[in-house]
């Protein structure tokens, strides 16, 4: 292997550093070669962006036969120094704000729904805290991470009641009352500073550190290593801070891409010109070197879910795409972070509270009153939520469920034709050939915010993050990328990698072009003759067919359908035929007769 002077030059290196590396620059790579040249008794520990990154990590250290190396994400480090050790219980998932409102007893006031609109609140700031490296929750102003001028005036109102009850709910956690959450845990292993017995210390992905592991990092004795790519940074959402940018290291530089060519460099290069107009300067150098004729593995890249399902709706209907596979947990798609479903919103568009499952979305009377809550509390996942509703309405089951009969097992990713994914979602990821969906940020709707918020506070830094997005997915590709006319900076020459699209902008779409789409997702229901048994061997074979219905039967009945089990595995589960689980459908209104 052939190492870059750049890279030589980080594998000689000495004392504490950080690595400005440009996408598919070999990152991982370099730093499994700077492990090899130190000392064979030293004591290494390599911190990982998340379980995928750690556990690609593990196999190529022990290829190269490094025992010496350990690796661990941050919360797999902290869970074994405080959990272990204190007998906490950990919540595998966030707390759902009903809860959060059931566990403190939240008290609304004559505004409908309050109570749930604070409990959003102090789920937002215990993660705000819990990322922080402040010693309590004074120490913050929770107003400092809102930027929408009325969610802002709303907070102010309540600030003495959401700090307090702030308060209280960390101290459950502190005490064992109730569950604790990971983020609870990463902070309480920072503020017991911890020290760890190792002499180098390798943390990847630093453009996207939260402050807490980044304090804990900074405060160990070990030659200290930082990695990442100051223009990656897309989870200051998720309060991450660009920990380039913070310390104080001596820089060294990657800025040579493996992956793809200067085409593609370019492209990427002129993106983050972009920056210039937030008074910043990019100081990015690319120098493209891949060159890759495969078309292999193909990626429709969206920015956000909505996009993506319109995309994936085209492909499966006009496209006749038949194998197809989501980044992640495809359920993650139709599901928040906090439970709510998809599904629990139709069900609220509908007007069928009985189906409801959540039950924050189960006390709101309209999908209108929703609304309402979103807009108090900047809740972006279920305002995608409610878009998808609006947009299609009774159709999106049977759109979900076309969608998931042609969707690759997670170990078949190699067999999709097509792969679709959230910027956020393929981060790290390659792809051979990649098209970008028309709902990223552009120059035009820059200037147009910049225009129109001229005497308001304005959020520079998630601006700053829209050109990230962009410029993360460009990256992506090793080959071509479709990318469409509005992505495309001004007088950017034509290269053959890369084909420029000209389309609609995904809000703009024609209403009767989605019917269409609509429509063609939409399988004729096949009707298949049941073989003909005796009523003896069918009380024999389903010998749950005859017990009545409970509310309970029906909504577990309802939910399962609606996330796509065929009925086949329906009859199966319920222990009873075919036509039994099609009648109780048709009794729910799931299905026409």
């Amino acid at each position: 292997m052939t190492l870059t002077q750049e890279q030589i030059d980080i594998i000689n290196s000495s004392g504490n550093i950080k690595i400005n590396a440009v996408a598919g620059s070999g990152k991982t790579t370099t730093i499994i070669e700077y492990a090899k040249t130190r000392p064979v008794k030293s004591r290494i520990l390599y911190l990982a962006f998340n379980r995928s990154v750690k556990l690609e990590a593990v196999r190529k250290f022990s290829e190269e036969k490094l025992s010496n190396v350990q690796v661990e994400t941050a919360h797999s480090l902290a869970y074994k120094h405080i959990v272990s050790k204190n007998n906490y219980k950990v919540r595998s998932q966030g707390y759902k704000i009903n809860e959060i409102v059931e566990i403190l007893n939240l008290q609304g006031t004559e505004e409908k729904h309050t109570e749930y609109v604070i409990a959003n609140h102090i789920n937002k700031f215990v993660t705000y805290y819990c990322n922080s490296t402040a010693q309590n929750i004074q120490e913050l102003s929770y107003l400092d991470v809102i930027f929408e001028p009325s969610v802002k005036a709303f907070v102010k109102t309540i600030y003495a009641y959401l700090e307090k009850q702030t308060r209280i709910f960390i101290s459950l956690m502190e005490t064992g009352k109730i569950e604790i959450s990971h983020d609870f845990y990463l902070k309480k292993f920072q503020l017991s500073e911890p020290v760890l017995n190792y002499d180098y210390i390798l943390f990847d992905e630093g453009q996207d550190a939260s402050a807490v592991i980044l304090d804990v990092f900074m405060k160990q004795n070990a030659t200290k290593v930082i990695v990442g790519d100051t223009h990656q940074q897309i989870y200051s959402w998720r309060f991450a801070v660009n920990s380039l940018e913070k310390i104080d290291f001596k820089i060294y530089y990657l800025s040579t891409s493996f992956r793809f060519s200067q085409d593609i460099a370019n492209l990427a290069l002129e993106t983050l010109q972009l920056k210039t107009h937030l008074n910043k300067k990019p100081d990015a150098v690319i120098t493209g070197k891949g060159d890759s004729k495969s078309y292999k593995i193909k990626a429709v890249l969206a920015r956000t879910n909505l996009a993506l399902l319109l995309k994936a709706i085209e492909y499966v209907t006009e496209k006749k795409v038949n194998r197809i596979y989501f980044e992640g947990n495809i359920n993650s798609y139709t599901y928040a972070d906090d439970g709510a479903s998809l599904y629990d919103v139709l069900n609220l568009y509908n007007g069928k509270h009985h189906l409801i499952r959540d039950k924050l979305i189960k006390s709101m009377k309209s999908l209108k009153e929703l609304e309402a809550y979103v807009d108090k509390t900047e809740d972006g996942q279920l305002g995608m939520m409610i878009e998808i509703v609006k947009e299609y309405g009774n159709e999106i089951p049977k759109i979900i469920r076309r969608i998931k009969e042609k969707h690759v097992p997670d170990g078949e990713k190699e067999k999709a034709e097509m792969i679709f994914s959230t910027v956020h979602r393929s981060k790290g990821m390659e792809y051979d050939s990649i098209q970008l969906v028309n709902d990223f940020i552009t120059e035009e709707k820059i200037l147009k915010q910049l225009k129109d918020n001229k005497n308001k506070e304005l959020n520079f830094n998630k601006l700053n993050e829209e050109i990230n997005l962009l410029y993360v997915a460009i990256t992506r590709t090793k080959n071509t990328i479709h990318i469409p006319e509005t992505l495309v900076p001004v007088e950017f020459p034509s290269c053959p990698q890369i084909y420029v699209m000209r389309e609609e902008v995904i809000e703009e779409n024609n209403e009767g072009e989605i019917e269409e789409h609509v429509t063609q997702a939409i399988e004729q229901r096949q009707t298949m003759k049941e073989k003909a048994y005796s009523l003896e061997s069918i009380r024999e074979k389903h010998k749950e067919a005859y017990k009545p219905w409970t509310i309970e039967l029906d909504e577990e009945l309802s939910n399962m359908y609606l996330e796509g089990i065929h009925v086949k595995d329906l009859a199966k589960h319920f222990g009873r035929t075919k036509g039994a689980i099609n009648y109780r459908l048709l009794k729910l209104e799931l299905i026409e007769e």
